[in-house]
């Protein structure tokens, strides 16, 4: 039998021609979005001002298994993918354990990250529509970075609001944005009225996403011709996202090979979504039964300590309501925070299957995170960005597991992308200055106090 080669490119034939959506072969669907001036389900012409109209439909879609890919995102996707799929071998003897460690990697794209594959689909149906513009938030910056990337492709003017703390912390990722063409504002801002009541309440606050959310939507609402996109969380960025575990899938096949643990990274989902998704539809069909891992910061902790419940998407309360895990909108992360994966709640899709045990969750703090990103920049000769580096350390622990019981499991995790603007962190580890911050429960009921009441539903 000849050797699993260290890195496995399927080529343009071989490229997934639909996207997976996983919401087809769920046993029973999340709860629906509400409309927060109704109070009522949201019907898919209540997301029109926010959204492009076939966003909306994706958004709102629980029937279509595969949705064909346009021609004109498949060729764009033709510049950066398919990605590889690598054997860790370096890694795997470096830990000196009988695991089988793969990671299907998603930096090669000037963005840096798996973010490009939704940009280009939501750019594009933007520009179908016909819109003038498009505006969005962006954290670390990856989201912006990427939607700057595919705005300049399709020629759409981009209004990005970038968390503060981000913003400052990182100045390369919104110069390459500005390279683009975008217009990058720390959020948040005094451009718009929400933005305006947010620093009058802190006027030294880092910001969130869920502030420089409300600022975008505002802002798009509010301006002739734009609509609004978002780089996670939604059930449209997971569908998008699905081409990930697909190429990942059909790679793994020609390998005849099979995870026995598949490990992602969370946020807001999108990453973790897109890698587990047809693993998970395996799982839910009962065609296999995988251990799926969702890895999220111990300093936000969405799965392991948040509540399952309706919530805004944002600071300002101006979005519909989901149903899903959730520290509270108003929550922020620790100024210390460096790792990512910012956000208050998580996709609520992802929430309604792990609160039906379809997977696990686990938090771990940062210094661990960049323990294991710094062994595995040694050993594979990649430096990961932050995020994806929570799936690294899972990875490893899982592979440290094997060597102690002598099991071979085929371990699987994303290696969402490169970790090259985000060495402040990096710095900061690496001088010992770096600290874990877990907030308290205390801490927590804070946020989660304020809750939204909606009759009948969530008192």
């Amino acid at each position: 039998m000849s050797k699993i080669p260290h890195r496995l490119y399927l080529s343009e034939e071989q490229m997934p021609k639909q996207w997976y959506n996983l919401r087809a072969d769920m046993k029973e669907q999340h709860d629906p979005m509400i409309n927060p001036g109704t109070m009522k389900p949201a019907q898919v012409e209540d997301l029109y001002p926010v959204f492009c109209e076939k966003l909306a439909k994706q958004e709102l879609d629980t029937e279509t298994r595969y949705v064909d890919i346009p021609e004109e995102v498949q060729e764009m996707y033709k510049i950066y993918r398919p990605s590889p799929l690598i054997r860790a071998y370096n890694l795997e003897k470096a830990l000196d354990t009988p695991a089988k460690i793969y990671y299907k990697f998603e930096g090669n794209n000037t963005s840096g990250s798996h973010k490009l594959n939704s940009a280009i689909a939501q750019a594009y149906y933007a520009k179908e529509q016909g819109l003038k513009g498009l505006t969005t938030e962006t954290g670390a910056g990856q989201w912006g970075t990427a939607l700057s990337e595919a705005c300049a492709y399709f020629g759409l003017p981009l209004t990005v609001y970038m968390v503060k703390v981000s913003y400052n912390q990182k100045p390369f990722r919104k110069a390459v944005m500005q390279t683009f063409g975008a217009e990058v504002i720390a959020s948040p801002s005094d451009t718009t009225h929400v933005g305006r009541e947010i620093l009058k309440k802190d006027p030294n606050t880092g910001g969130s996403l869920g502030c420089a959310i409300s600022e975008a939507v505002e802002k798009a609402v509010t301006s002739e011709g734009y609509r609004y996109v978002l780089g996670s969380v939604l059930n449209q960025v997971l569908l998008h996202q699905s081409i990930i575990g697909l190429e990942t899938k059909t790679a793994m096949e020609i390998l005849g090979e099979y995870p026995d643990v598949v490990i992602g990274c969370a946020g807001g989902g999108s990453n973790l979504g897109g890698l587990i998704a047809p693993f998970m539809q395996d799982k839910l069909t009962g065609k296999a039964n995988p251990r799926i891992v969702a890895v999220e910061p111990a300093s936000c902790p969405s799965f392991t300590r948040g509540r399952y419940a309706y919530d805004f998407c944002d600071l300002g309360q101006i979005t519909p309501l989901a149903k899903m895990y959730t520290l509270g909108s108003g929550f922020i992360p620790s100024a210390n925070h460096a790792g990512g994966l910012r956000y208050h709640g998580m996709s609520p899709m992802l929430s309604k299957l792990y609160h039906d045990g379809s997977m696990e969750a686990v938090a771990v703090e940062q210094t661990k995170v960049f323990e294991a990103a710094t062994f595995f920049a040694k050993n594979e000769t990649i430096l990961p960005a932050p995020e994806s580096a929570h799936a690294i350390r899972a990875a490893m622990d899982e592979a440290l597991r094997c060597k102690e019981s002598g099991e071979a499991k085929t371990i699987l995790f994303g290696l969402t992308g490169t970790g090259y603007f985000d060495m402040t962190a990096y710095t900061s580890y690496n001088e010992g200055t770096m600290e874990d911050y877990i907030p308290t429960d205390e801490d927590l009921e804070m946020s989660l106090s304020t809750l939204p009441k909606i009759p009948g539903i969530q008192e």
